[in-house]
Protein backbone atom coordinates (compact mmCIF):
# COMPACT_ATOMS: atom_id res chain seq x y z
CA UNK A 1 0.00 0.00 0.00
CA UNK A 2 1.41 3.60 -0.65
CA UNK A 3 0.68 6.47 1.51
CA UNK A 4 -2.02 8.84 -0.09
CA UNK A 5 0.11 11.83 -1.59
CA UNK A 6 0.35 15.07 1.13
CA UNK A 7 -0.71 18.33 -0.68
CA UNK A 8 -0.17 21.43 0.85
CA UNK A 9 -2.00 24.44 0.83
CA UNK A 10 -0.55 28.16 -0.16
CA UNK A 11 -1.11 30.12 2.34
CA UNK A 12 -3.52 32.82 1.88
CA UNK A 13 -2.04 36.06 0.01
CA UNK A 14 -2.19 39.26 1.75
CA UNK A 15 -4.48 42.04 0.19
CA UNK A 16 -2.79 44.29 -1.87
CA UNK A 17 -1.99 47.12 -0.05
CA UNK A 18 -4.25 50.03 -2.43
CA UNK A 19 -6.86 47.56 -1.47
CA UNK A 20 -6.49 47.17 1.94
CA UNK A 21 -6.53 50.63 2.20
CA UNK A 22 -9.30 51.37 0.52
CA UNK A 23 -11.60 48.58 2.26
CA UNK A 24 -10.22 49.85 5.55
CA UNK A 25 -11.00 53.42 4.88
CA UNK A 26 -14.60 52.82 2.79
CA UNK A 27 -16.58 55.12 5.09
CA UNK A 28 -14.38 57.86 4.16
CA UNK A 29 -14.11 57.20 0.29
CA UNK A 30 -17.58 57.23 0.52
CA UNK A 31 -18.14 60.47 2.06
CA UNK A 32 -15.24 61.63 -0.39
CA UNK A 33 -17.83 60.69 -3.38
CA UNK A 34 -20.68 62.30 -1.75
CA UNK A 35 -18.90 65.29 -0.87
CA UNK A 36 -18.13 65.51 -5.07
CA UNK A 37 -21.21 65.05 -6.24
CA UNK A 38 -22.87 66.98 -3.89
CA UNK A 39 -20.74 69.90 -4.54
CA UNK A 40 -20.40 69.04 -8.83
CA UNK A 41 -24.46 69.20 -8.58
CA UNK A 42 -25.20 72.28 -6.77
CA UNK A 43 -22.20 73.81 -9.65
CA UNK A 44 -23.98 72.30 -12.53
CA UNK A 45 -27.62 73.56 -10.79
CA UNK A 46 -26.02 77.07 -10.43
CA UNK A 47 -24.69 77.15 -14.27
CA UNK A 48 -27.54 75.64 -15.42
CA UNK A 49 -31.62 75.78 -14.41
CA UNK A 50 -30.89 77.87 -11.27
CA UNK A 51 -28.54 80.57 -13.22
CA UNK A 52 -31.14 80.90 -16.13
CA UNK A 53 -34.13 82.07 -14.03
CA UNK A 54 -31.56 84.02 -12.16
CA UNK A 55 -30.23 85.52 -15.53
CA UNK A 56 -33.76 86.21 -16.47
CA UNK A 57 -34.73 88.08 -13.01
CA UNK A 58 -32.18 90.01 -13.59
CA UNK A 59 -32.96 91.25 -16.93
CA UNK A 60 -36.69 91.98 -15.59
CA UNK A 61 -36.01 93.39 -12.58
CA UNK A 62 -32.62 95.25 -12.09
CA UNK A 63 -31.78 98.45 -13.57
CA UNK A 64 -28.60 100.73 -13.42
CA UNK A 65 -30.05 102.37 -10.16
CA UNK A 66 -32.33 99.76 -8.66
CA UNK A 67 -32.27 95.70 -7.76
CA UNK A 68 -34.84 93.67 -6.39
CA UNK A 69 -32.84 90.46 -6.08
CA UNK A 70 -35.68 87.24 -6.05
CA UNK A 71 -35.06 83.93 -4.45
CA UNK A 72 -33.89 82.81 -8.33
CA UNK A 73 -30.90 85.27 -7.60
CA UNK A 74 -30.64 85.06 -4.13
CA UNK A 75 -29.85 80.92 -4.89
CA UNK A 76 -27.91 81.80 -7.37
CA UNK A 77 -25.26 83.57 -5.58
CA UNK A 78 -25.80 81.03 -2.29
CA UNK A 79 -24.82 77.83 -4.38
CA UNK A 80 -22.29 80.00 -5.56
CA UNK A 81 -21.43 80.82 -2.26
CA UNK A 82 -21.45 77.20 -0.42
CA UNK A 83 -19.21 75.82 -3.07
CA UNK A 84 -16.78 77.93 -2.44
CA UNK A 85 -16.55 77.97 1.14
CA UNK A 86 -16.38 73.89 0.92
CA UNK A 87 -13.48 73.81 -1.68
CA UNK A 88 -12.15 76.04 0.96
CA UNK A 89 -12.66 73.94 3.98
CA UNK A 90 -12.22 70.65 2.44
CA UNK A 91 -8.13 70.79 3.54
CA UNK A 92 -8.68 71.05 6.93
CA UNK A 93 -10.78 68.22 6.80
CA UNK A 94 -8.11 66.10 4.76
CA UNK A 95 -5.26 67.48 7.39
CA UNK A 96 -8.04 66.35 10.73
CA UNK A 97 -8.82 62.58 8.32
CA UNK A 98 -5.31 62.46 7.56
CA UNK A 99 -3.62 62.79 11.30
CA UNK A 100 -6.24 60.88 13.24
CA UNK A 101 -8.13 58.49 10.91
CA UNK A 102 -5.37 57.47 8.12
CA UNK A 103 -1.89 57.43 10.62
CA UNK A 104 -2.60 58.12 14.10
CA UNK A 105 -5.08 55.67 14.75
CA UNK A 106 -3.37 52.44 13.36
CA UNK A 107 0.15 53.56 14.84
CA UNK A 108 -2.59 54.13 18.38
CA UNK A 109 -3.78 50.61 17.77
CA UNK A 110 -1.21 48.55 16.27
CA UNK A 111 -2.56 47.79 13.12
CA UNK A 112 0.47 49.56 11.20
CA UNK A 113 3.25 47.53 13.21
CA UNK A 114 1.47 44.28 12.22
CA UNK A 115 1.57 45.42 8.31
CA UNK A 116 4.78 46.22 8.97
CA UNK A 117 6.25 42.76 10.22
CA UNK A 118 3.86 40.50 8.16
CA UNK A 119 3.38 41.81 4.68
CA UNK A 120 4.21 45.00 3.75
CA UNK A 121 7.45 47.80 4.85
CA UNK A 122 7.07 50.92 6.51
CA UNK A 123 7.85 52.93 3.57
CA UNK A 124 5.62 51.06 1.63
CA UNK A 125 2.72 51.12 4.19
CA UNK A 126 3.48 55.49 4.21
CA UNK A 127 3.75 55.54 0.66
CA UNK A 128 0.36 53.63 -0.34
CA UNK A 129 -1.64 55.25 2.84
CA UNK A 130 -0.01 58.94 1.05
CA UNK A 131 -0.61 57.94 -3.20
CA UNK A 132 -4.08 56.62 -2.60
CA UNK A 133 -5.97 59.39 -1.20
CA UNK A 134 -3.45 62.12 -3.38
CA UNK A 135 -4.68 60.70 -6.64
CA UNK A 136 -8.59 60.80 -5.13
CA UNK A 137 -8.12 63.76 -4.01
CA UNK A 138 -6.47 65.52 -7.26
CA UNK A 139 -9.27 63.58 -9.48
CA UNK A 140 -12.15 64.93 -7.44
CA UNK A 141 -11.05 69.05 -6.76
CA UNK A 142 -9.76 68.95 -10.60
CA UNK A 143 -13.08 68.71 -11.59
CA UNK A 144 -14.39 70.87 -9.04
CA UNK A 145 -12.31 73.43 -9.73
CA UNK A 146 -13.80 73.34 -13.68
CA UNK A 147 -17.21 73.53 -12.66
CA UNK A 148 -16.47 75.94 -10.31
CA UNK A 149 -14.71 78.10 -13.35
CA UNK A 150 -17.87 77.10 -16.19
CA UNK A 151 -20.29 79.05 -13.42
CA UNK A 152 -17.60 82.00 -12.94
CA UNK A 153 -16.94 82.32 -16.78
CA UNK A 154 -20.77 82.18 -17.56
CA UNK A 155 -21.42 84.74 -14.85
CA UNK A 156 -25.29 85.16 -15.33
CA UNK A 157 -26.11 87.74 -13.06
CA UNK A 158 -23.92 90.23 -13.33
CA UNK A 159 -23.18 91.54 -9.82
CA UNK A 160 -20.91 90.65 -6.68
CA UNK A 161 -18.62 88.33 -7.68
CA UNK A 162 -14.85 89.02 -8.44
CA UNK A 163 -11.77 87.32 -9.41
CA UNK A 164 -9.57 88.73 -6.57
CA UNK A 165 -12.20 87.68 -3.82
CA UNK A 166 -10.28 85.56 -1.35
CA UNK A 167 -12.66 82.39 -1.92
CA UNK A 168 -13.46 82.63 -5.61
CA UNK A 169 -9.42 83.33 -6.75
CA UNK A 170 -8.75 79.92 -4.34
CA UNK A 171 -11.76 77.60 -6.56
CA UNK A 172 -10.66 78.78 -9.83
CA UNK A 173 -7.42 77.06 -10.09
CA UNK A 174 -4.75 75.34 -9.17
CA UNK A 175 -4.13 76.63 -5.84
CA UNK A 176 -7.43 74.44 -5.24
CA UNK A 177 -5.84 71.26 -6.30
CA UNK A 178 -2.63 71.61 -4.42
CA UNK A 179 -4.11 72.68 -0.84
CA UNK A 180 -5.73 69.35 -0.20
CA UNK A 181 -2.51 67.36 -1.05
CA UNK A 182 -0.61 69.70 1.83
CA UNK A 183 -3.63 68.94 4.17
CA UNK A 184 -2.89 65.03 3.48
CA UNK A 185 0.86 65.56 4.01
CA UNK A 186 0.79 67.80 7.25
CA UNK A 187 -2.01 65.54 8.72
CA UNK A 188 0.49 62.25 7.87
CA UNK A 189 3.14 64.03 9.55
CA UNK A 190 1.43 65.42 12.84
CA UNK A 191 -0.12 61.35 12.96
CA UNK A 192 3.25 60.01 12.80
CA UNK A 193 4.45 62.35 15.57
CA UNK A 194 1.61 61.92 17.92
CA UNK A 195 0.51 58.37 16.99
CA UNK A 196 -2.96 58.74 17.94
CA UNK A 197 -6.38 59.25 16.42
CA UNK A 198 -6.50 62.84 18.03
CA UNK A 199 -3.31 63.63 16.00
CA UNK A 200 -5.99 65.49 13.35
CA UNK A 201 -6.87 68.17 15.26
CA UNK A 202 -3.50 69.63 15.96
CA UNK A 203 -2.86 68.81 11.90
CA UNK A 204 -5.42 70.74 11.37
CA UNK A 205 -4.20 73.84 13.12
CA UNK A 206 -0.92 73.36 11.78
CA UNK A 207 -2.03 73.60 8.49
CA UNK A 208 -4.22 76.62 9.15
CA UNK A 209 -0.77 78.43 9.98
CA UNK A 210 0.93 77.07 6.99
CA UNK A 211 -1.61 78.02 4.72
CA UNK A 212 -1.91 81.75 6.72
CA UNK A 213 1.76 82.28 5.29
CA UNK A 214 2.10 81.11 1.90
CA UNK A 215 -1.12 83.27 1.44
CA UNK A 216 0.95 85.95 2.78
CA UNK A 217 4.18 85.32 0.89
CA UNK A 218 2.39 84.27 -2.60
CA UNK A 219 1.47 87.83 -3.86
CA UNK A 220 4.92 88.98 -2.69
CA UNK A 221 6.70 86.78 -4.88
CA UNK A 222 5.10 88.03 -8.34
CA UNK A 223 6.55 91.34 -9.18
CA UNK A 224 3.42 94.71 -8.27
CA UNK A 225 1.66 96.84 -10.75
CA UNK A 226 2.35 100.75 -9.35
CA UNK A 227 0.48 103.25 -10.56
CA UNK A 228 1.02 106.72 -9.12
CA UNK A 229 -1.22 109.65 -8.71
CA UNK A 230 -0.92 113.08 -7.78
CA UNK A 231 -1.48 114.97 -4.76
CA UNK A 232 -4.86 116.34 -6.21
CA UNK A 233 -5.60 112.73 -7.90
CA UNK A 234 -4.20 110.75 -4.58
CA UNK A 235 -4.24 107.11 -4.35
CA UNK A 236 -4.86 106.22 -8.44
CA UNK A 237 -5.24 102.03 -7.90
CA UNK A 238 -7.64 100.68 -10.42
CA UNK A 239 -10.72 98.57 -9.21
CA UNK A 240 -10.74 94.95 -9.04
CA UNK A 241 -7.45 93.75 -8.28
CA UNK A 242 -5.34 92.70 -5.59
CA UNK A 243 -4.37 95.37 -3.76
CA UNK A 244 -0.74 95.51 -2.52
CA UNK A 245 1.50 98.50 -0.59
CA UNK A 246 1.06 102.18 -0.40
CA UNK A 247 2.80 104.76 0.23
CA UNK A 248 3.99 108.60 -0.64
CA UNK A 249 6.11 109.92 -3.45
CA UNK A 250 8.90 112.43 -3.12
CA UNK A 251 10.16 114.44 -5.48
CA UNK A 252 13.27 112.07 -6.42
CA UNK A 253 10.86 109.42 -7.03
CA UNK A 254 11.26 107.93 -3.80
CA UNK A 255 8.42 105.57 -2.27
CA UNK A 256 8.27 105.94 1.43
CA UNK A 257 5.12 105.65 4.08
CA UNK A 258 3.20 108.26 3.65
CA UNK A 259 3.95 110.77 6.72
CA UNK A 260 0.44 112.88 6.64
CA UNK A 261 -2.10 110.31 7.27
CA UNK A 262 -4.71 113.04 9.01
CA UNK A 263 -1.91 115.27 8.89
CA UNK A 264 -2.71 119.01 7.35
CA UNK A 265 -2.65 120.60 3.82
CA UNK A 266 0.79 122.29 4.62
CA UNK A 267 2.51 118.31 5.54
CA UNK A 268 2.90 117.02 1.86
CA UNK A 269 5.15 120.03 1.33
CA UNK A 270 7.07 120.08 4.42
CA UNK A 271 8.25 116.18 3.95
CA UNK A 272 8.76 116.86 -0.15
CA UNK A 273 5.43 114.60 -1.49
CA UNK A 274 4.38 114.99 -4.77
CA UNK A 275 2.30 111.92 -5.13
CA UNK A 276 1.24 108.54 -4.03
CA UNK A 277 1.95 105.54 -5.51
CA UNK A 278 -0.41 102.20 -5.14
CA UNK A 279 0.76 98.65 -5.71
CA UNK A 280 -1.48 95.99 -6.92
CA UNK A 281 -2.14 92.55 -9.07
CA UNK A 282 -4.28 92.96 -11.75
CA UNK A 283 -6.70 90.07 -13.53
CA UNK A 284 -4.37 89.60 -16.09
CA UNK A 285 -1.77 88.24 -13.48
CA UNK A 286 -4.31 85.49 -12.13
CA UNK A 287 -2.47 82.83 -13.49
CA UNK A 288 1.18 83.85 -12.53
CA UNK A 289 -0.53 84.36 -9.13
CA UNK A 290 -2.37 80.91 -9.29
CA UNK A 291 1.17 79.14 -10.09
CA UNK A 292 3.33 80.58 -7.53
CA UNK A 293 1.22 79.97 -4.86
CA UNK A 294 0.88 76.35 -5.90
CA UNK A 295 4.20 76.15 -6.38
CA UNK A 296 4.77 76.91 -3.27
CA UNK A 297 2.05 74.89 -1.67
CA UNK A 298 3.57 71.55 -3.42
CA UNK A 299 7.15 72.90 -2.03
CA UNK A 300 5.90 72.67 1.70
CA UNK A 301 3.44 69.13 0.88
CA UNK A 302 6.45 67.92 -0.47
CA UNK A 303 8.97 69.00 2.67
CA UNK A 304 6.11 67.28 5.01
CA UNK A 305 5.85 64.10 3.09
CA UNK A 306 9.95 63.57 3.16
CA UNK A 307 9.64 64.47 6.95
CA UNK A 308 6.93 61.73 7.39
CA UNK A 309 9.21 59.19 5.76
CA UNK A 310 12.60 60.63 7.52
CA UNK A 311 10.54 59.89 11.12
CA UNK A 312 9.03 56.47 10.13
CA UNK A 313 12.60 55.53 9.33
CA UNK A 314 13.99 56.50 12.19
CA UNK A 315 11.56 54.73 14.51
CA UNK A 316 11.46 51.57 12.52
CA UNK A 317 14.94 51.39 11.75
Amino acid sequence: MTAPALTRTAPPRPARPRRALLRLHRPALIAWGVFVAVISAVLLWAYGPLGNSAHAAWQQQCTEDVCDWNDAIEGYHLAYTLSEVAIGFLPILVAVWAGGLLIGRELENGTASLAWTQSISPARWLATKLAVPAALLTAGTTLLVLLHRLLFDAHQVPDGWGWNDHNTFYANGTVAIAFPLLGLTVGALTGLVQRRALAGVPGAVALTGVSYLISWASPRLVPWKTSVGDLKEGYAAPANVIYGGEGAVTSTGAHIPDPCVGGGKACPAAHDIVGYYSEYHPSSQFWPLQLTETALVLAVAALAAAAAFTLLRRRTA
